[in-house]
């Protein structure tokens, strides 16, 4: 056999052997799930953390319609009643646990004049698990227009939580890099105005 016999028939075989692997579908299916498994996975954890968010908002929203609710329902308190009350609305956000929640109540006086005052009765605050005072008593504070009435009295409770994204919490307290870095938290809130329920102004002994 020639040399150029030889060389045509290793051609033959080296296009046969192409088409072959041209018409070989095996191992399609890994490769294509190696391509579609990052989207997926990428799509699972956005989807639970979206999830997780909307219902740690909507329970950093019930936080301060319930401590409202219970402050406003007593005909007198006191310190210690009123940082219980807290703790139990801080234990509502559980099992999140990335972040610590605030929560501020202040008893808000408008004074029965011409021009009335908006002064603060008392003020207590829990904030990253410590309770303690908030805004000063006597001093000035503001209401929405719509209850801005002479003579009234409020409660307001803000409930604040920075809520951490799972992509940006570092396990005791460790450096975020990268992608994480460029996610910041997300600032959940709300504020609720009740009055007392059983009596015109609700003092607070201690405070």
């Amino acid at each position: 056999m020639s040399i150029g016999t030889k060389a045509l028939t290793a051609l033959m075989r080296l296009q046969a052997s192409l088409r072959g692997l041209a018409h070989d579908r095996r191992g399609v299916a890994a490769v294509e799930f190696a391509f579609v498994l990052p989207l997926l996975l990428a799509l699972y954890f956005v989807t639970m953390e979206v999830s997780q968010a909307i219902e740690t908002s909507k329970k950093v929203s019930r936080v301060g319609s319930m401590v409202g609710d219970l402050v406003t329902q007593q005909q007198t308190t006191t310190l210690a009643e009123i940082d219980a009350i807290m703790q139990i609305g801080e234990a509502t956000l559980q099992p999140y646990n990335r972040s610590v929640g605030t929560i501020v109540v202040t008893a808000i006086e408008i004074t029965d004049e011409a021009t009335p005052n908006v002064r603060v009765a008392w003020s207590r605050k829990l904030d990253n698990g410590s309770t303690g005072p908030a805004a000063a008593i006597g001093s000035p504070t503001t209401v929405p227009d719509a209850l801005n009435a002479r003579g009234s009295f409020l409660i307001r409770v803000e409930s604040q939580l920075d809520y951490k994204p799972v992509i940006t919490w570092a396990a005791e307290a460790k450096p975020v890099l990268g992608l994480a870095a460029a996610f910041d938290d997300i600032q959940m809130g709300e504020t609720y105005y009740l009055r007392p329920r059983h009596v015109r102004t609700l003092p607070c002994g201690d405070c």
